[in-house]
């Protein structure tokens, strides 16, 4: 890839902040070298090994490099016999222990995910990187026993190391138990200056007052600034003092013996430790892609290679190349921009397009169009992700090629036209078909006629070669020129000429106009000045201009049409799916209280089974005859049909099976509910009222609104006991909802459905279960319940029936 291309399209900014995103210096280094890869397989891994961490950070929050650091360079010099800090030891043993972290994690992942089942191991790109680093070298353990975490050098070092310490200290004591008792010594005290012990040049001293020089016999190694005080070592403590120091300097080599065997064997290991860094740099540039890709809404775009086949364009015989993966760029957005600001892209081009040219405003978008196209192309073939939606496709691009911007350089003595030349002629050694070639105002700093003429020839060969090329110019020479030309597309940047502000859109499939006057106009020009550029322009072109702004406004209206009729179309597809939802919970719910209604009934024939048998039994103790048991028999098995027969779907209930409730009700009559459009039994009396059970609820009803079924004729015989089976003849939903901790949202959505199904079925009343709280879910669904068009009217619970956190409704 041309640097200079790299640095026009900005992609410098896009590596800056990846590195932002590594968590050590070697990591980061890859970043700030990372270069697109023109080869598709390479590609592909890249994205994948993105792709593979982001899915490993939606899994693992907390899997990263760790404490790595870049330590080649120590390792270098500890395989060159130096000996290293303390430090650099450690910072050795982090780098190592991140590396056998990361083999374990990614060994026990791939572990469970084997006995998970057959699909493919998720991460097999990092496993690869994983595989690279060291396995354990006993080093980690080597430095531990060696260096404390301060960087101290443990005793544990060596036997000969803790025996010299163990001496120096008893060394140490004993000095410092004689130098005690010459201070305490109340003969010496009033000669010293104070009844401390210190040092001079390792040497432990006492203050001695100099008008007492003499009196301590004793080596003087310093005195104070002002002479008034002379630090003198007793003769009695010269042997001890040279004793430490004896037993310092060998301790000093023992430390020093110590690191350089340390340091020796991680010399040995030099290889397998820079592999290891290296690998571990890898993986953390991986990990840097995904946490870059999230913080841009970025997604992995489809990345096709481009294959040659046998076929002709213009010259007979002669090879040329066609793109079979289509270049689409669904709601793409410049990386550098403001996310909530910036006006994303559709770009859509099929295999045959090889140029699309860009017409539009001055500070349209065109230059942000063109960068966002290159951009988003390299950072794909340098495994970055990119911000546009999921589906996006990108060809594999060989050589990306682009000239943007002003090229005058005083130094070279160019002119604007000139420094474009330069580099476009460059660029035409280069491209073929395996390129990107990306111009910003192609052929402009010249005469216009003649710019116009070049900008053709220049595209004509780029086409000829099979380039992808996206142009933005202002020549209607190049409109036309798209218009007439196979394989060239005309595009659009609106204008809102309301406004007199573009709008960042880009349109595919019809050219735009610069709109230099009304830009102008905008800007405070003269009307003087542009009622006389009007004059200066050909009809031809007026005509032109005000046919392409009809047909941007019809596209528009029909745009704004199509949106409405696929929003209309997706509210109609929700409603729908939520009415058979609805439809399905009722049978559901229909279906079990009809299942344990039968098994209700299956357990009460069992039950009288028993005692049909007990009461035969007896009956042939006292020998009396079995007709009464035959006959209760034969009812029971009857009842055992009924109840094997399956259960299908409710029919409604015939009014002429029911009469007036003019005569008293009884306990265990069935009634026909008005209200409810259901059959009961009457399990209870009151007070001009009765309580009837459907299915598995209780309520009370008015007598006025219960109709008894009227009782067939039946010849008379003894009263036997026989079981009653009770179902329901409708499916009601529960008495109450409980939405307690629920987010307003869902429960509204809950709401909205439970008030659907408890209307339908006619229910009187219901009860809302929200809980108090800090009552803003007691206010949401009150809201609602004033909006519902099924709500009579609702309330606060009672009491006993949860106060201020239930609300009966009524309907």
């Amino acid at each position: 890839m041309n640097p200079k291309t790299l640095s026009l399209l900005e992609y410098d900014k896009i590596l800056a902040r990846l590195a932002e995103h590594c968590a050590f210096s070697a990591s980061v280094e890859l970043a700030e070298k990372l270069k697109p890869t023109p080869s598709f397989k390479k590609a592909k891994i890249r994205l994948e090994e993105t792709s593979e961490a982001r899915l490993l950070f939606s899994t693992h929050e907390t899997v990263s490099v760790g404490g790595a650091r870049d330590v080649r360079n120590q390792v270098k010099l500890a395989a060159r016999g130096g000996i290293l800090e303390t430090q650099h030891l450690l910072d050795i043993k982090s780098t190592l222990i991140a590396a056998r972290q990361l083999r374990k994690s990614f060994g026990k992942e791939e572990t469970d995910k084997s006995r998970g089942g057959t699909e493919p191991y998720p991460y097999s790109n990092l496993k690869k990187i994983v595989e690279k680093l060291p396995p354990p070298l006993g080093l980690v353990d080597a430095i531990t026993h060696t260096i404390s975490e301060k960087g101290e050098i443990l005793d544990s070092a060596s036997p000969q190391l803790a025996s010299i310490r163990k001496e120096r200290r008893v060394s140490h004591n004993r000095l410092m138990t004689k130098l005690q008792k010459i201070i305490s010594n109340t003969q010496n005290k009033k000669m010293l200056q104070e009844a401390i012990i210190t040092q001079r040049d390792g040497r432990y001293v006492i203050p001695l007052q100099a008008q007492y020089k003499g009196q301590i016999k004793g080596i003087t190694h310093d005195q104070s600034s002002s002479g008034a005080t002379l630090f003198i070592e007793p003769l009695s403590t010269v042997e001890g003092n040279n004793k430490i120091r004896e037993l310092q300097l060998a301790e000093r080599d023992e430390e020093r013996r110590v690191l350089a065997e340390l340091c020796a064997k991680i010399g040995e290991s030099q290889d397998e430790i820079n592999t290891g860094v290296e690998a571990l740099a890898a993986l953390d540039l991986a990990f840097a892609k995904a946490k870059y890709a999230d913080a841009i809404r970025a997604e992995e775009p489809l990345l096709g290679e481009k294959l040659k086949v046998e076929g002709s364009k213009k010259k007979a015989d002669k090879p040329s190349s066609l793109n079979l993966q289509t270049f689409n760029l669904i709601e793409a957005r410049h990386p550098l921009l403001d996310p909530e600001t910036v006006v994303p892209l559709d770009i859509a081009l099929d295999a045959a397009t090889r140029a699309l040219v860009i017409t539009g405003p001055n500070t349209g978008g065109k230059t942000v169009t063109l960068k966002t196209v290159g951009l988003l192309a390299l950072m794909a073939q340098s495994g970055l992700h990119i911000p546009a939606k999921s589906g996006s496709a990108l060809p594999c691009f060989a050589s990306v090629h682009a000239d943007i911007g002003d090229e005058q350089s005083i130094e070279q003595s160019l002119s604007t036209f000139s420094g474009h030349i330069k580099n476009i002629s460059q660029i035409l050694k280069k491209a073929d078909e395996k390129s990107l070639v990306i111009f910003d105002e192609l052929g402009a700093g010249t005469d216009p006629q003649e710019g116009a003429a070049l900008a053709r020839a220049i595209l004509s060969e780029l086409l000829e070669r099979g380039s992808l090329s996206f142009v933005a110019t202002h020549y209607p020479e190049l409109k036309a020129f798209a218009h007439t030309t196979q394989k060239v597309v005309n595009a659009s940047l609106e204008f809102n000429l309301h406004t007199l502000r573009p709008t960042y859109k880009l349109t595919i499939g019809l050219p735009g106009r610069s709109n230099a006057l009304a830009i102008a106009k905008r800007l405070g020009l003269p009307s003087s000045v542009l009622v006389a550029a009007e004059g200066e322009i050909d009809p031809g072109e007026m005509r032109v201009d005000s046919m392409l702004d009809d047909i941007h406004r019809q596209r528009k209206v029909a745009f704004k049409e199509r949106r409405k009729a696929e929003k209309a179309r997706i509210q109609a597809h929700r409603l729908r799916r939520e009415l058979n939802e609805k439809l399905e919970n009722i049978e559901e719910e229909r279906l079990k209280i009809l299942e344990k209604a039968r098994e209700e009934a299956k357990s009460q024939v069992e039950a009288t089974q028993v005692e049909i048998q007990e009461m035969r039994r007896r009956l042939q103790e006292a020998e009396k005859p079995l007709e009464e048991i035959e006959e209760v028999k034969e009812q029971i098995k009857t009842v055992e049909k009924k109840i094997k027969q399956p259960i299908r779907k409710k029919k409604k209930v015939v009014a002429e099976e029911f009469k007036e409730a003019s005569g008293e009700i009884g306990i265990d009559d069935k009634v026909h509910v008005r209200t409810l459009g259901t059959e009961g039994i009457v399990t209870a009396l009151g007070k001009g009222e009765a309580e009837v059970q459907v299915g598995a609820l209780r309520m009370w009803a008015k007598l006025k609104d219960l109709q008894v079924k009227k009782k067939a004729k039946k010849e008379e015989k003894k009263p036997v006991s026989t079981p009653r089976i009770r179902t329901a003849a409708a499916v009601l939903p529960r008495m109450e909802l409980d939405i307690r901790g629920e987010r307003a949202d869902d429960a509204l959505d809950k709401l909205d459905r439970y008030i659907d199904q408890a209307y339908v079925a006619e229910m009187p009343f219901v009860r809302i279960v929200h809980g108090k709280g800090t009552g803003r879910l007691r206010e949401v669904v009150r809201e609602a319940l004033r909006a519902n068009p099924y709500v009579k009217s609702f309330e606060e619970g009672k009491e006993k029936e949860g106060g201020a956190g239930v609300t009966v409704v009524k309907f």
